[in-house]
């Protein structure tokens, strides 16, 4: 079998950043799947479960609920190394055209108070693993990538 795209870049090299990972035709249209990397691979701790599905709750729950996003959001979801998450968007995108997005995801994940969306047993698989807390923490370390990208956070290493 073929080695996936995801698999070819030097996870030695990469930043924590918003990349294009891979751009699909779906019937006449292009999905865009972004690499939302909070951590650095194989250097820093992960993001550990609870404050991952936090993000994940909170996250597609403002994606989805966006008045300008929503009708494109697709997926919002971790990964499963835990150094991010997966958002594909409908449309020809780049990493800059989603930087004010997500900005606004990060804003309202660090002002939300109250019950995770989502988080009940009927709603959810797993749904008492949750910390808001360090949810709140890896947004907030991860906001200085998204509102000053330099190249290195944009790009994939040797592309």
């Amino acid at each position: 079998m073929e080695k996936i795209a995801s698999f070819q870049v030097d996870h030695l090299r990469l930043k924590p950043g918003v990349y294009v990972s891979r751009k699909d035709r779906v019937g006449s249209g292009i999905v865009t799947t972004f690499d939302l990397r909070f951590k650095e691979p194989n250097r820093e701790p992960v993001i550990d479960n609870p404050a991952l599905h936090t993000i994940e709750h909170l996250g597609a729950t403002f994606l989805r609920s966006h008045k300008d996003w929503a009708s494109r959001t697709v997926y919002f979801g971790p990964m499963g190394c835990r150094t991010g998450f997966y958002a594909v968007f409908s449309g020809d995108l780049n990493s800059r055209d989603i930087l004010p997005v997500l900005g606004e995801m990060l804003d309202w994940i660090e002002a939300f108070s109250g019950p995770i969306p989502g988080a009940h047993p009927a709603e959810c698989g797993n749904w008492s693993e949750q910390n808001l807390d360090m949810a709140k923490w890896e947004c907030r370390r991860w906001a200085a990538v998204v509102r000053s990208p330099g190249d290195e956070n944009l790009n994939y290493p040797g592309q």
